[in-house]
Formats: structure tokens, sequence, C-alpha cells
């Protein structure tokens, strides 16, 4: 055999060789690219189906009591007659008292973590910080409802009913007896329970700035808050805002530690002092004593409009980040 031979027989092998590994790659691209997008897929799919469900389930109580079903707080199953308002003001109400609570001391934390705690502190604080969101919900209600509620009516509530339930328009918040239990003691239950999601990931984003930025921040005279203010903050804006929209979510579904201190009442009062409910706590509280097609199909309908809520939640976080970075030229 000539050289010439051996050489093109040689080149031919190699050729072959090269051809199926080609091939072989691009049977694992092919493979792994179905599967990732069957996984996107199914997500819709699921997603789809719990829609359309809901919608299904809540039409009949959306056929009897019409738009009204949104704007009465009338709950009555002995007569059937079933209102929303309620559960949604509750749940919009005892949210917004855990975000007004929980995110600038989660944010704060996550800045004291990351800027000013001395290193043998951060390891120690930061776990303790996360060992809150391991504890169950169930264990946050019994605890808010035999040692914070007491400690609320004893404490808290006749102190803000003192101090603040005589001054002309905020004192309406704050009128009324102490039960300890009510809309206020919901709130900053469910402000514990968020607080350690929005304190891990601002922390983690907020290490994420570069180094090289705070320290030439720094070199210019900046000090800590300028730097927190002006470098740290804009640059993980996104992190944050997606902190905050997730202990939200939290906020918004979170069940059995409110139903055990919020009273259960179907009614909506202008003390946040009072007793109220949320969506989630009237569907854990009556959906397997629910008899009749009405009931069944007005709890449904309660949560098809807590999915609503959420997803409005979340466009309206998206559009602002949108907005943001248009803002930010990007």
């Amino acid at each position: 055999m000539t050289d010439m031979a051996l050489e093109t027989q040689i080149a031919t092998r190699h050729d072959l060789l090269k051809s199926k590994s080609l091939k072989r790659f691009r049977t694992g691209d092919t493979i792994f690219r179905n599967l990732t997008r069957g996984a996107a897929v199914l997500v819709l799919v699921l997603l789809g189906g719990v829609i359309v469900s809901l919608i299904h389930g809540s039409l009949p109580a959306f056929h009897a009591f019409g738009f009204s079903f949104l704007t009465t707080q009338s709950w009555n199953p002995v007569t059937e007659v079933f209102g929303a308002a309620a559960p949604i003001y509750g749940t919009l109400v005892t949210s917004l008292i855990a975000l007004l609570i929980a995110v600038p001391v989660g944010i704060g934390i996550a800045i004291f973590l990351t800027e000013l705690c001395p290193m043998a502190l951060r390891r120690p604080i930061g776990v303790a910080i996360e060992l809150l969101a391991g504890i169950p919900s169930i264990i946050y209600g019994i605890w808010g409802l035999f040692v914070f509620a007491p400690f609320m009516q004893e404490y808290i509530q006749p102190a803000l009913i003192g101090s603040l339930g005589a001054i002309p328009g905020i004192g309406t918040l704050f009128a009324g007896p102490p039960y300890g239990i009510g809309t206020l003691t919901a709130g900053l239950i469910l402000a514990i329970m968020v607080l350690p999601f929005v304190t891990a990931i601002s922390r983690d984003v907020f290490e994420t700035v570069p180094a090289v930025l705070k320290e030439s921040a720094y070199g210019l005279g900046c000090t800590t808050w300028e730097v927190v203010r002006n470098i740290v903050i804009p640059y993980t804006r996104v992190g944050v805002i997606g902190g905050v929209m997730l202990g939200l979510g939290r906020a918004l579904g979170e069940t059995m530690a409110v139903t055990f201190v919020i009273g259960n009442a179907h009614r909506i009062s202008g003390s946040i002092l009072a007793p109220g409910t949320t969506i989630s706590a009237t569907i854990a509280n009556e959906f397997t004593e629910a008899v009749g097609d009405i009931y069944t199909s007005s709890l449904i309908a309660l949560g098809l409009i807590l999915f609503v809520i959420t997803f409005i939640v979340l466009a309206a976080a998206r559009l602002m980040l949108m907005r943001l970075d248009a803002k930010a030229g990007r």
C-alpha cells in the first residue's frame, strides 16, 4: 500500500469518526432541547388546567350572584348568599401590613450583613434568618394564637388604641376593643414569615455587586449610606424586587398561620384591630363543610380571585421592572 493510499485511508477514517461524533452530539442536543421544551410546555399545560378548572368550578357562583359577588361581604351558608368582598379585603390588607414591615426590615438586615456586620457574625445571623423560612406555618399559627395574640391583647393593642385611636383620620384604624387576634396580628405574623425570604434574596443579590464599584465609591469619599443608595440598590434592584414579589406571594397565599390569628369573621371593618378573614383562610375553614353546588362554587371562585390577584401583582411587578430598565437606557 502506497503512502498516498494510506493517507487517504486515514483521512477517510478520521472523517468517519468525526461524522459519528457530530451525529452523536447533534442527537444529544436534540434530545436535550426536546426535554427542556417539554418541561416548559408541561408547566403551561398544568397552569392552563388549573385556570380552566377554577373557571369551570366558579361559574355557578358568578351566574348566581354576578358582579355583586365581588362587592358584597355577606357570607351566609344557610341562605346560600355569598360575597367575596371581606376575604379579598382581608387578603390585601394583611399582605400590605406584612410588606410594610418585612421589606424595610429585611433589606436593612441584608445591608447590615453585607456591608456593616463583622465577619464572625455574618454566618450565624444569616443562618438564623434562613431558619425562620424553614419553620412550618402551623407552628407560626400556634405560636401566634397562644403567645403572640395574648401579648398583643395585653400590651400592644391597648397602647395603639390609647395613643392613636383618638387621632382624627388614622384613629379609625385603631378603634375598638383589644381582641388580641385580628387583621393586624395576622399581618405581623405574615411579616415574620415573609422576612427571611426578603432578607435572604436581598443579601444574595447584594453580594453580587462587584467590589470594584463599591471600592471606587469609597475612594471618592462616599459614605456607606451613599454607596448603598447609589451603587448597591440600583445595581441589584431587579433581584430585590424579585425577593419582595416572592414574599408577597407567600403572604397572599398563606393559610394556616393566618387562620389561627385573624379571627375568621366575614366582615369588613375600618379597624385593623378587628377580626377579619382572608381568601385562603376561608377556603381552608369551610371547604370540607361546603354542602351544595353554590357553596362549593363560591369557595372555588375565591380561589380563582386569589389566582387573578397574584397574576395581577406579578404582571405589575414585571411592568415596573421593564420601565426601570427603559429609564436606565437598557
